[in-house]
């Protein structure tokens, strides 16, 4: 005969932390995308956006040449 199911206790989270937490994923994802891909597509100032981001691309050692 099998074991009598066990209710097992999840830990509610908060709407707050829950927005919080996907707000700041979010922007990381945001800024990732900046500093590894964009080649000035998203800045309508021709490649000010590239330019702002090249040295955190080598720090990365993202290739951008």
């Amino acid at each position: 005969m099998p074991a009598p199911a066990r209710s097992v206790a999840v830990p509610a989270v908060s709407p707050r932390l829950l927005a919080t937490a996907l707000l700041t994923v979010g922007l990381l994802l945001t800024l990732a995308y900046l500093v590894a891909f964009d080649q000035g597509a998203v800045s309508r100032s021709g490649m000010f956006l590239h330019e702002l981001m090249h040295d955190g691309r080598h720090l990365l050692g993202v290739p951008c040449h």
